[in-house]
């Protein structure tokens, strides 16, 4: 499999910058093709199946266990999937979308929905991270064609400057609560499927969720968190920060730029 394209540049238009300083999200079809896609899927499912500890049935969890398979820092596990996490053409494009001079990896996630899989309640990111800047970028990378039946990446466009709601965690609570005000407040839904190579953008602030999965089968995403190569650590405010702090910034202090072995740079002009 020829990986060039990794490392091959995505140039972006100004619209296209232009689109993600206002409403904080964007979706890019074709950043990669389809047989790029295929070869993760596969590696990444298996790597997904060997490290899955989740035994209770579906229907016995929370509404967060409903919403996802949630596995880390994939990057340090297999060296194939490195190459994707370390892909300059993504940290490029998270780079020229926050228009920084370069971009730290904060973490990698797999977030895989299963059949029957329920929502993934509206929430901000950056609520469970303890980081001073709000230059932070997630990469959404479906790993199949991702119809709206299989529960897609929904975004308020805009509200990455709302502040109410972001002090809740992903529950049943931040859906109704975060659902309510957003609705009081006019912000436009953006509920569409993703196309195979089609890659969505977001940032820390922005309020976004994901509907339910009801297809039989599973859907299955890689996703890449950035951050300005300059954010500092800041003091965590709640219990998800302090954890953070411990898990993906080991050994940075408060005050310091998150450079932990963990937080290498992956693009910088």
């Amino acid at each position: 499999m020829d990986l060039s394209i990794l490392n091959t540049p995505f140039t972006l238009t100004k619209e296209q910058i232009a689109f993600y300083t206002k409403h904080a999200f964007i979706k890019i079809k074709d950043v990669f093709p389809p047989e790029i896609i295929a070869y993760f899927n596969s590696i990444i499912s298996d790597k997904v199946a060997a490290l899955n500890e989740v035994v209770v049935p579906i229907e016995k969890r929370d509404t967060y266990g409903k919403a996802f398979l949630q596995l880390f820092n994939l990057w340090l596990e297999d060296e194939k999937i490195k190459e994707l996490i370390f892909s300059t053409r993504l940290a490029k494009i998270a780079a020229d979308l926050m228009q920084v001079d370069g971009v730290r990896l904060y973490h990698d996630q797999a977030l895989f929905k299963e059949a029957g899989g329920g929502i993934t309640p509206w929430h901000a990111d950056q609520h469970y991270w303890p980081l001073s800047s709000e230059k932070t970028v997630t990469a959404w990378i479906p790993l199949q064609a991702t119809p709206l039946e299989m529960g897609p990446l929904e975004f308020s466009a805009g509200s990455q400057n709302i502040f109410f709601g972001r002090e809740l965690s992903i529950s049943d609570e931040s859906e109704n609560v975060i659902k309510s005000n957003l609705r009081i407040n006019n912000f436009p839904h953006i509920i569409e499927a993703f196309d195979i190579g089609e890659i969505s953008f977001h940032s820390g602030w922005i309020f976004h969720r994901a509907g339910a999965n009801t297809t039989d089968k599973l859907r299955k995403v890689m996703t890449i968190i950035y951050m300005d190569k300059e954010t500092t650590l800041k003091k965590p405010e709640n219990s998800g920060q302090e954890n953070d702090w411990k898990t993906w910034c080991p050994g940075v202090e408060i005050g310091h730029i998150v450079d932990s072995p963990l937080n290498p740079v992956l693009y910088e002009k």
